[in-house]
């Protein structure tokens, strides 16, 4: 039997919800933050089989029995580990393509390895140069302790740092460390420069924001400049790389999932600081995309911790109508959203700095609507007494509400939607069938689409191969006009 490359496996270990995965055997129950269920490997009456969502892992403590959601169908089904991957890569939708691991897939691993150690080494760099140069006190620290009101627990728990104004700071010391060009790269974490080839910063001048992955590990940065120069970026991210997809990671989940759990829902802001603030105030079930758009991934990644999302809006965000987007796309994957609005002019940092915890979490109770009214209140600003406005208002919710795919909430949003705005319910009713029997046909060819579409580019990438290889071929021949020019450079 082939062997499984470790990018593919992470994405399966990342996917996995362990709670889901084990209830397929056996009924759990919640217990604080955990699951328990009599043990499905011994006869027991009391129940001592523990599953813990946030580790990702379950115990027996009767009979000893312990590992995560892979061990769990390994030991389960009788099959192996291979076996095991194969069988919840289906369950999620991963491809696996099962094969004997070449040189090249080793190798792949080993640089995967040497990148996650260089980040690593990277987040102690940033955080020592805050604390302990004075050009980190001077500038780092002053933004984060006077600018953002950061205690030092705070900036020690989410790894804060500072990158040097000098263009190649850390790119000297880790070269010094030991540590390779081709990793420096590979990360993002230094750049080429194009006039002389030389590797610079990319986070030069800038205070440092680690991103963890869900078990803890630092898979990037992001980086603020604190001056006004237009030219540049206020934020500066890691690139996509072999161990870094930003659509599936969400900043602030690796310190927000246990109270995630706790608390079985959570709040989605936008940016870094807005869910720094929000855990100093002591809300600690805040995470954020990043200042990019929601994907399903990182929705689905959400939802092995709790089926409820509050999504925090500005009160002056011009970008709401655009994030919309987002309400459907958590809908789709069957979970439950809510909305509330800030007041002008207050964004998640500032709110969170201003007031307490239970202050924060009284005014998410008290202004937090479902997503049939907050799609109300904030477009029928616009449509007000216009019927066009008002009949593409309703067919804006109705597309809401054809994502849900639980048929009950549907009935009950339905409802909601027909007295929000004054309309037969039946109407509804028919157009919600109508719009599902619709994207059921669409889902039905999206595949075969995808597949003539793959088939259309290998053919036009093979005719463009194939004029290329005329044209060197005509470029090659004596006397030809590329020879010439060659003859003459």
């Amino acid at each position: 039997m082939g062997l499984i490359d470790r990018a593919t496996v992470d994405r399966i270990y990342a996917a996995a919800d362990i709670v889901e995965i084990i209830g397929d055997y056996v009924t759990l129950k919640r217990k604080g933050v955990n699951y328990q269920a009599c043990c499905p490997f011994h006869n027991e009456k009391t129940p001592s089989f523990v599953v813990s969502p946030s580790k990702g892992v379950f115990k027996c403590f009767g009979c000893g029995k312990a590992g995560n959601a892979v061990t769990f169908v390994m030991e389960h089904e009788g099959i192996s580990y291979p076996e095991a991957l194969k069988a919840m890569a289906k369950r999620y939708g991963i491809e696996v393509q099962e094969r004997e691991l070449t040189e090249e897939d080793i190798r792949r691993n080993d640089n995967r390895e040497s990148m996650f150690a260089l980040n690593g080494w990277a987040y102690d760099y940033f955080a020592d140069y805050l604390r302990k140069s004075s050009e980190g006190q001077s500038v780092g620290m002053s933004y984060f302790r006077q600018k953002r009101g950061f205690t030092e627990a705070t900036i020690q728990k989410f790894g804060l740092g500072y990158c040097s104004a000098k263009g190649d700071a850390m790119t000297s010391a880790a070269l010094a460390a030991g540590y390779k060009e081709e990793f420096l790269l590979s990360t993002g974490l230094s750049i080429r420069r194009e006039r002389d080839g030389q590797l610079f910063d990319r986070f030069h001048d800038r205070v440092i924001f680690p991103v963890h992955n869900i078990s803890g590990r630092i898979v990037a940065f992001g980086g603020r400049i604190l001056g006004t120069n237009k030219n540049v970026g206020k934020y500066q991210n890691s690139p996509e790389s072999e161990i870094y997809s930003k659509k599936r990671e969400l900043y602030g989940l690796y310190f927000a999932k246990k109270a995630i759990q706790q608390q079985d829902y959570a709040i989605m802001v936008e940016g870094y600081t807005d869910v720094i603030s929000m855990h100093q105030a002591g809300v600690e079930n805040v995470v954020s995309s990043s200042g990019t758009s929601l994907t399903t991934d990182q929705i689905r990644l959400l939802n092995r911790f709790t089926k409820n999302i509050t999504v925090i809006y500005d009160g002056d965000s011009a970008g709401i109508h655009a994030s919309i987007r987002g309400i459907d796309m958590i809908l789709a994957e069957g979970m439950n959203v809510r909305v509330v609005l800030l007041p002008e002019p207050e964004d998640p940092d500032s709110f969170a700095r201003a007031h307490t915890a239970a202050e924060v979490q009284e005014y998410i109770k008290a202004n937090e609507v479902d997503f049939i009214t907050f799609k109300a209140q904030l477009l029928m600003k616009d449509a007000q007494n216009d019927p066009i406005k008002r009949a593409a208002l309703i067919g804006d919710m109705v597309q809401s509400i054809v994502q849900i795919p639980d048929s009950i909430q549907r009935s009950v949003y339905v409802k909601e939607c027909a007295r929000l705005m004054d309309i037969d319910e039946r109407v509804l009713v028919e157009e919600v069938a109508r719009k599902r029997v619709v994207r059921r046909a669409v889902a039905a060819r999206l595949p075969d689409f995808i597949r003539r579409q793959q088939m259309r580019q290998r053919a036009r990438a093979g005719r463009r191969a194939g004029a290329a290889g005329r044209f060197h071929e005509r470029a090659s021949r004596p006397g030809s006009a590329t020879q010439e020019l060659e003859k003459n450079c």
